[in-house]
């Protein structure tokens, strides 16, 4: 039976995520897969187009709401593969008891505030060139942290990203059902 892997995506949603159907295509064939669109969580209003504004939608209440809608949506221990908003979201939900197996998540926001991190292996991948937390927050959350060369913030839609991740959660798979 395959591992359960939930989704969350970036703070655009479908709106602007067809890079996600790459990462949908690498790993359905392994993955039982649940996404959800973090802008639908957070019921933020289609309407609103810059990013200054979605964002500050996620911070006036919509993170909010989404961490309350996947806490009543997800009961079963999953493993997340989260972008950008959906790895704020999945981490604030599992500080609240989203039952959580492992956490993936690629250029989250707003977490170098975070005293501590979900009870749960965590992977935290951002771009060089992206605001990367330091040292003191890794060992206060005890997340893995790696930063990718040359890349930004949105780095989760490059082909290179998308297949380093798919590779990284596919080892994690198979190290749980042939350990060496």
């Amino acid at each position: 039976m395959a591992e359960k892997l939930v989704v969350v995506s970036d703070m655009w949603g479908a709106q602007k995520g067809l890079w996600i159907t790459s990462y949908l295509g690498y790993l359905q064939q392994y993955f039982d897969i649940v996404f959800y669109d973090s802008r639908e969580l957070a019921q933020i209003e289609n309407n609103l187009t810059s990013a200054e504004e979605v964002y500050d939608a996620f911070i006036n209440g919509g993170m909010d709401r989404a961490v309350s809608q996947i806490l009543i949506k997800e009961q079963t221990e999953s493993h997340y593969l989260t972008f950008c908003a959906g790895g704020t979201i999945t981490w604030h939900a599992a500080l609240k008891g989203l039952p959580v197996k492992s956490l993936y998540a690629v250029s989250p926001i707003d977490l170098e505030d975070q005293l501590q991190g979900p009870d749960c292996p965590v992977s935290v991948l951002f771009g060089e060139n992206d605001k990367v937390t330091g040292t003191d927050w890794t060992i206060r959350t005890g997340a893995q942290v790696e930063a990718i060369p040359n890349f930004g913030h949105d780095m989760y839609s490059d082909e290179k990203v998308i297949q380093k991740v798919c590779l990284d959660l596919l080892d994690l798979v198979l190290k749980k059902h042939y350990p060496v």
